[in-house]
Parts: structure tokens; C-alpha cells; sequence
């Protein structure tokens, strides 16, 4: 939205327009907790008014290390307020794993909860002080306005040199109309936001609600099915975003369980593909109108693949965004026939251009105006985008390449006992690299038989030598397995 003079608004100026048009409506709902968007446009005014009392200045970047409370909510409008940079940190990580993110962002400050303070910046605690001071600070003030930055979206996990392009507010309104457009978002939904707001989707859409009017109710993990299903009926919710993982548990779950989501109008799943077989399962037990979306956060929405194409394009992510241009190229940048695997790049208005003072990182996922998200994939004659893995992840064996995600699918499918999956190279002085498989199991299982499944379904090569069953994947914060973990319990060949 642009001010007269054509200069861009605040992204959090529609904050303000839905407390005088709507007033009384639900902002925020968390427990029996209610706030209507004139008691939301107050509280987030204070909260950036007393951060630039604190003497943090448009463009200072401002940590935020919150539970998955209103505060942190309140905290993400507020610093977009002030004209500051959000740097999102997960309450969870370790003070080694913020201190990473501090010494590489030079945050001017982080929000913590009481007692969580940490070595290396300047902390501000969410205590009573801290609410206490907000009653007295004065939002009778102007507030920077302008497409400033406005947060630095992190790629997955805290582990090496971290690295997030600065989305500025343009781009992130650019993300929202993704939402809005392709996956069911609108100003008479209530979304119900069940992953924590450190991640890209639960900020994104949670902030892409309000922006549009919409209610948000926070219902963070961890939770047990039932209870996730009576607050889906407790608070009518008719938007749920879940990751694959917490989708598989429902699935594991008495259909009795389940009858509240059937209520839902819309299902989305992010983070990892689903397998064709977990697809029609959700659409029939859980939600019918369920949508996968695949994305990333450094460049958001990429594609999506509603129900009414999921049984005719099975092992597909779907087809283009909203507003977003995707290709797949080989290894010179030049785009491939249909059919063909290469590097999964695309662009649009809610695409970032480089890494925030990063360039060495910025000129391997960024090339003239394209974002390359890392994964490997093709494309067919109807534009449905198929994922072949991560480009890192690739299997070489004997100079074949391997894609761990084709036979992941293939390990899913096996048996129904098979709940998740992982395969990795295994290094070899033979082949250069096997083929290893890990599963989860539910129950008792016989990894032979899952190695003659997988040989009676793929070529030799790329049958796994062996199938580990281990209790869990390794997962980062983000819910994407750890791979390399994985590749560090294997014994040497």
C-alpha cells in the first residue's frame, strides 16, 4: 500500500486502518485470551515507541528470542513499526547457537523471556518491568514509513556460518498476496497457527493474516492430536498450516480423533514433500481440501498443488505461485527441456536478490535476478514442478546419480509400519558412495524385506545397501531432517 507521493507505507500501518474500520474484531486469540485490533494497533505502538525511547533506530536490527506467546507476536508488528529489522532466534537454541547470530548481525538488541539473557548484546527481558514501562511511554509520535527492511528470513538451522536475506517490507507484502491468492487466506479466516513463530511459516502467515483482518489463534506445540483437534473446534478455525511431521501423527490417530479438522477450510502443509500414498490419506481422514506448498524461506512461495490435482500428478509440488516464474537449469544457467533434471530456480516480486553481508554465499544462490533454493527437480509439458532432492544431498555412485528422494518415496510406500524415512550416501572406496536408508518405524519390521521391496521397485543400483530403523529423524528447528547427522552413525565401509 503507497502513501500519497507514492512513498510505501509501514507494513504495519494496516495495523492502525483495522483498529478504526474494524475495531472489535479478534486479532489475537491464545487460550481465553482476546484481543480485538484496536487493543492490538495500541499495544504494538507501544512496544515501538518504547523501542525507540531504548534508541533503536529505523534499520537497527532487533532480535527476537520469544516463546509462542502474544508477546512475540506483538513484538513482530511493533519492531516493523519502529522501521527496525527483525532477526528471528529460537527460544530453544543454545547461548552458543544465538551468540552465532549475534556476532554475524550486530543486533542493536534481542527480546528474551525473563531470565534468558545471554553473553554478547544487549538483552531486554519480556518481564514485568518491561510491561510495566510500556504503560508509561507516549505513542502520540510519528513512525518511519518507507520499503525499508523489515526482517532477515534465515535459512534452516543454526549450525556453520548463518546466513537470510533482508526481506523488505514490499517483498513481504509481495509473500502475502501467495497467501491470499493460492492458499486460502482472507479477512473472514481464523488461522490457527500450530508450529512456533520463529518459523518462516508461522511468522509469514500469521503476519499475512492480520495484514489482510483477519484472527490468529496460537495453539504452539507440543500437543497431542486430540488436543490440536478440540482447538480447531473450540476457536472455528477454517485455516491450519501443519509440517509433514505433525501431519504424519495425525495420521496415526483414531478417525474419531480427527473429526474437527474435517471442519476445516483449507489444510497446508510445508517444510518437506508428502509421498503420493500420504496425500489422499490426509485428504480422506483429515481435511478434503488439503494443499501442499513448497517454498523456501529465503525466497518464499515457490509452488503449490491443491487436492484436485494431487491424484493426477502424484509425485508433483504442484505448479507456480501466484506472481512467481520457475525453471530448471543445468549447471550453466541453461533452462532444460520438460522432463529433464537440473537446479530448481525461480523468481517474483516476494523473491530476495542476496544474502544480508554475505556474498560469497549470495553468488551461489543468486544469479541475475534468479534465486536457486538448492534443490534439484524437473519439470513437465503442464508445468508441475517434480522435486528430486537437495543438489547437497545427491547420491554419486559410480559416477550414477542418485536422487535420495526417489527412494525415500519408495521406502514409504513399502509398508504401512514405514511412518518416515531418510536416505543418505555412504561413503565408499568403491563406488565413491552407497545407498543408506534410515526408517521409523511403527512396530516390528524386517529390513530385508523393505530391501526387497526397494529392488523389485528400482534399478540395482539404487537399492539400499542398508536400512537402519532408528526411534526418529534428526531434525533441525525448522522440522527438515539433519542429514548429515545421519551420515555420522554410519559405520565405515
Amino acid at each position: 500500500m503507497e502513501a500519497p507521493g507514492g512513498v510505501l507505507r509501514n507494513i504495519a500501518d494496516q495495523i492502525a486502518l483495522h483498529a478504526r474500520h474494524r475495531p472489535s474484531h479478534p486479532a489475537v486469540v491464545q487460550g481465553e485470551t482476546v484481543i480485538d485490533y484496536r487493543s492490538l494497533d495500541r499495544a504494538v505502538r507501544q512496544r515501538a515507541a518504547r523501542l525507540m525511547d531504548l534508541g533503536i533506530e529505523p534499520a537497527g536490527i532487533v532480535g527476537i528470542a520469544l516463546g509462542d506467546t502474544i508477546e512475540h507476536l506483538l513484538m513482530l508488528w511493533a519492531v516493523a513499526r519502529a522501521g527496525a529489522v527483525i532477526l528471528p532466534m529460537d527460544c530453544r537454541w543454545s547461548a552458543a547457537e544465538k551468540a552465532r547470530l549475534v556476532e554475524h548481525f550486530q543486533p542493536a538488541c534481542v527480546m528474551v523471556e525473563p531470565g534468558a539473557g545471554f553473553e554478547g548484546t544487549r538483552c531486554i527481558e519480556a518481564d514485568s518491568d518491561w510491561a510495566e514501562s510500556l504503560s508509561g511511554t507516549s505513542i502520540d509520535r510519528e513512525f518511519p514509513d518507507g520499503d525499508r527492511g523489515l526482517v532477515l528470513s534465515l535459512s534452516s538451522g543454526t549450525t556453520g556460518r548463518p546466513k537470510g536475506p533482508l526481506m523488505s517490507h514490499r517483498r513481504f507484502m509481495s509473500r502475502f498476496w501467495t497467501h491470499w491468492v493460492d492458499l486460502g487466506f482472507g479477512s473472514r479466516e481464523i488461522y490457527l497457527n500450530a508450529t512456533p513463530l520463529y518459523f518462516g511459516g508461522g511468522r509469514s502467515f500469521s503476519m499475512s493474516t492480520h495484514y489482510v483482518g483477519g484472527t490468529v489463534v496460537l495453539f504452539p506445540p507440543p500437543y497431542q492430536p486430540s488436543a490440536l483437534a478440540a482447538e480447531v473446534s473450540r476457536t472455528r478455525a477454517s485455516v491450519l498450516f501443519l509440517v509433514p511431521t505433525l501431519l504424519r501423527r495425525l495420521l496415526a490417530s483414531d478417525a474419531s480423533e480427527l473429526l474437527p479438522f474435517q471442519a476445516l477450510k483449507v489444510l497446508i502443509s510445508s517444510g518437506s514433500a508428502l509421498s503420493a500414498q500420504e496425500r489422499p490419506q490426509i485428504r480422506e481422514r483429515i481435511c478434503a481440501n488439503f494443499v501442499e506448498f513448497y517454498s523456501s524461506t529465503e525466497g518464499g512461495g515457490i509452488t503449490v498443488l491443491g487436492a484436485d490435482d494431487q491424484d493426477a500428478h502424484p509425485g508433483s509440488v504442484g505448479r507456480a505461485v501466484f506472481g512467481v516464474n520457475v525453471q530448471v537449469v543445468d549447471g550453466e544457467h541453461q533452462v532444460l527441456p520438460a522432463g529433464a533434471v537440473g537446479r530448481i530456480r525461480y523468481q517474483g516480486a516476494a523473491v530476495a536478490d542476496a544474502f544480508y553481508q554475505d556474498p560469497e554465499a549470495s553468488l551461489e544462490a543468486f544469479h541475475e535476478g534468479w534465486f536457486y533454493p538448492g534443490d534439484l527437480g524437473c519439470l513437465d509439458d503442464e508445468g508441475f514442478l517434480y522435486l528430486k532432492g537437495r543438489a547437497k544431498d545427491m547420491i554419486i555412485r559410480g559416477g550414477i546419480n542418485i536422487y535420495p528422494q526417489e527412494v525415500e518415496a519408495v521406502l514409504l510406500a513399502s509398508d504401512p509400519l514405514v511412518i518416515d524415512a531418510a536416505v543418505v550416501g555412504w561413503p565408499s572406496a568403491e563406488f565413491n558412495e552407497e545407498v543408506a536408508a534410515f526408517v521409523v518405524v511403527r512396530g516390528q519390521i524386517n529390513p530385508d524385506a523393505l530391501r526387497q521391496y526397494c529392488a523389485a521397485q528400482l534399478a540395482p543400483y539404487k537399492v539400499p545397501r542398508a536400512i537402519f530403523t532408528v526411534d526418529d529423524l534428526p531434525r533441525n528447528t525448522l522440522g527438515k531432517v539433519v542429514k548429515a547427522e545421519l551420515t555420522a552413525r554410519l559405520p565405515r565401509l
